[in-house]
């Protein structure tokens, strides 16, 4: 799979996927995420774990517990685990509001898949 040949809506199938079908990384989980992702194929998503699954929504999720920006090509990096999000912080490529150390979790959560 070509992340960057995908789109945005191909991409998050995907992650809907693959996060529900191998659950184990997402036990225990109860966090949810907003991503907000900027440039061609941009806009507001959010990600909640609980009870052991995922769900992806478009758009606004309301009260989140941490908050990500950046653009739709470090986003691709990301889940290609071709991102360093702690580098891109310290750059101002990845803005973060609410607990930096969910960024990371997240982060490290993604690696665990293949995507």
């Amino acid at each position: 799979m070509n992340l960057v040949e995908m789109s945005m809506e191909e991409i998050w199938a995907e992650i809907d996927k693959q996060l529900n079908e191998n659950r184990g990384p997402i036990e225990g989980m109860n966090t949810t995420y907003s991503l907000e992702l900027t440039g061609e194929e941009g806009g507001m998503y959010g990600l909640k774990f609980s009870d052991g699954k995922a769900e992806i929504v478009k758009g606004d999720l309301g009260e989140i517990d941490c908050a990500l920006k950046m653009s739709v090509g470090d986003f691709k990096k990301l889940l290609a685990g071709n991102l360093n999000s702690t580098a891109s912080f310290m750059m101002g490529k990845l803005k973060v509001k609410g607990n930096i150390g969910l960024a990371l979790k997240l982060e490290n959560l993604l690696k665990q898949y293949q995507f």
